[in-house]
């Protein structure tokens, strides 16, 4: 349930209003705008005398909310919200570009790498330390020692970083090293870990899972927010279909649903979502057009002899040619890198 307050509330009276619904037991998140101020309500709504609540002097209208997820809900935070990840910002207003290896081999090619990017104009350093594979025979990722080697990436050329974590053990450790975690479309639904990542302070971004709705996705979000953690954005990685010309298919209209059921900030992948290195560029351009918040891309000194995702992966001049090319894009929906 939703209460929107009248303009020009003084902060007593939506205090008193607040705790006056806490002491039934239930929870508020209050979102604050220039003129109106609204109160989401969370928990068993029964306990409540709506009548009451509309007789309210400070009360202009009351709104149920039917969808499950309540704090990623637009209607409970109308305006969209972002949040800082070191010296980025993910958000109204910016483009942000996550870019890097899929996964961290060595030292040496994840330094060439993170320096090419950064001087083109990433402003995240991605890179995979944990990587659940489709075979068990795969390269797996060097773990805690591909951490070590992204933090020191990440300082050496003042970048923050992002990498995925696949279970509480990798949680533990990725905490200690990186500014972001993600969580992959293999562990949308896995939401022990969700839980875990809701609790540990720093930023996420939530992949969506193979086949999973976008309410299935906003609700996986809800478990991050409800567990203490609001700084989650949402990457739209591509979905499972029928179509085998790629190796999944973007829903780019994902963005625009998105931007209307949630106050959540949106990327893109489009690396993971064709698989086609070739494809990346217009679907960047693409994502910047539609007012996505942002992408992540896979970046390669030497995509030919990578570990993992080669051929989706952009070499370093692809990469920049990219960047300078969506430029004229983000000036269309008044965002910059």
């Amino acid at each position: 349930m939703i209460l929107v307050l009248k303009p020009q509330t003084p902060a007593e009276e939506i205090e008193k209003l607040s705790k006056r619904i806490e002491s039934k037991g239930l929870s508020t998140n209050i979102s604050r705008g220039a003129e109106t101020t609204v109160v989401g309500i969370i928990g068993d709504k029964t306990v409540l005398d709506i009548d009451q609540l509309k007789a309210n002097p400070v009360v202009e209208k009351v709104i149920p909310v039917t969808e499950s997820y309540k704090l990623a809900n637009r209607k409970f935070h109308p305006k969209d919200s972002g949040f800082s990840v070191g010296n980025s910002w993910i958000g109204p207003g910016s483009f942000t570009i996550m870019a890097g290896p899929c996964a961290i081999e060595s030292h040496d090619q994840l330094f060439t790498i993170a320096e090419s990017v950064k001087k083109a104009g990433a402003t995240l350093l991605r890179g995979g330390a944990y990587k659940p594979r489709t075979s068990p025979y795969s390269f797996q990722g060097l773990e805690e020692e591909g951490l070590i080697i992204m933090k020191e990436a990440g300082a050496a050329f003042d970048i923050p970083t992002i990498c995925e974590v696949t279970s509480r053990h990798a949680l533990e450790a990725a905490v200690k090293y990186v500014d972001m975690l993600q969580i992959g479309a293999r562990n949308m639904q896995n939401f022990e870990l969700l839980k875990e990542v809701g609790k540990c302070g720093l930023p996420v971004m939530l992949k969506r899972g193979l086949a999973a709705t976008i309410d299935e996705w906003l609700n996986a979000a809800e478990y991050i927010c409800a567990n203490g953690n609001e700084k989650v954005c949402l990457c739209e990685r591509g979905i499972r279909t029928y179509e085998t010309a790629t190796r999944n298919t973007l829903d780019i209209s994902a963005v625009l649903v998105l931007k209307e059921k949630t106050h959540l900030p949106v990327i893109v992948d489009p690396s993971h979502a064709t698989g086609v290195r070739s494809f990346i560029k217009p679907l960047t351009k693409a994502a910047a057009a539609i007012d996505a918040d942002g992408v992540m891309i896979e970046v390669h000194n030497n995509p030919e002899a990578a570990l993992s995702d080669g051929p989706q992966s952009l070499t370093l001049p692809q990469f920049e040619e990219c960047v300078q090319e969506v430029g004229p894009y983000l000036e269309l929906v008044n965002r910059k890198i």
